[in-house]
């Protein structure tokens, strides 16, 4: 270090010339602190495989995450479908059904003379229409008997004349039904509302079918007692006209 200093006095000037010579060289010496490491600095280095890389694994991240949230709301749109599916219909005509039919066979009970009972026409049948009279049968017997089996004719056909009546209103609430359950069948949100629509009508036609069944019934009884009472008219005259002639023998004078 000595020697240095002594190289360094000898090379430069004597006292007085040395102070504009040190000044140089303690400006140079600032100028390099200054400049001389920010200028090294600014020189990044920059990793171009390092940087791609990055930002194919953030495209695919976001590509995961797009795709994410659309099956997201795929999975929204299916649970909402599932629920529109799942909603019941707000519409039933199960009870004006019933209520109608409950009616129809009110009337049907209501059956007088000979009822739709088997084992009661059986009997009224037998005591109603007789499969022959005896020889001591009375002329009043016979008349009652007639007026019975005409009331009982009478009563049948009243009774269909009521059922069709009926049955008659029955159809006339079944066209406002009919009219709703198209209406809700056309608006349902889902296949369950559809169904449920669906079920109705076929009731509501099968309501139908045992109202027409229930007036063939009440016509067909109607007519049959009918039939049968004439045929018993013919049987009752004949044992009338039996009973007026006797046992037919020619009366012989004593």
């Amino acid at each position: 270090m000595i020697k240095m200093t002594e190289g360094l006095e000898a090379a430069l000037p004597s006292r007085r010339g040395r102070q504009p010579a040190a000044k140089l060289l303690f400006v140079a010496a600032t100028a390099l602190s200054l400049f001389g490491s920010p200028a090294h600095a600014q020189w990044a280095v920059i990793d171009v495989s390092n940087l791609t890389q990055n930002m194919l694994t953030a495209a695919r991240t976001l590509q995961q995450i797009n795709n994410q949230i659309q099956s997201l709301q795929n999975e929204a749109v299916m649970l909402e479908n599932m629920g529109r599916n799942l909603q019941s219909l707000n519409v039933s005509s199960l009870g004006q059904m019933t209520t109608a039919l409950s009616q129809i066979n009110g009337l049907m009970n209501q059956a007088g003379g000979i009822s739709f009972n088997v084992n009661a026409t059986n009997a009224a049948y037998q005591q109603q229409f007789p499969s022959q009279y005896g020889g001591t049968v009375t002329t009043n017997q016979l008349v009652t008997d007639a007026q019975t089996r005409w009331q009982s004719a009478m009563s049948a056909y009243q009774q269909t004349m009521l059922v069709q009546a009926q049955i008659d209103q029955n159809v006339q609430a079944d066209a406002t039904t009919l009219s709703t359950l198209v209406t809700a069948s056309q608006g349902a949100v889902g296949s369950l509302q559809a169904q449920q629509a669906a079920n109705q009508l076929i009731a509501l036609s099968a309501k139908q079918q045992l109202q027409i069944q229930t007036l063939m019934a009440a016509q067909y009884r109607a007519e049959a007692l009918d039939q049968a009472r004439k045929a018993q008219s013919e049987a009752a005259g004949q044992a009338m006209t039996t009973q007026f002639l006797g046992s037919g023998t020619a009366y012989t004078p004593q």
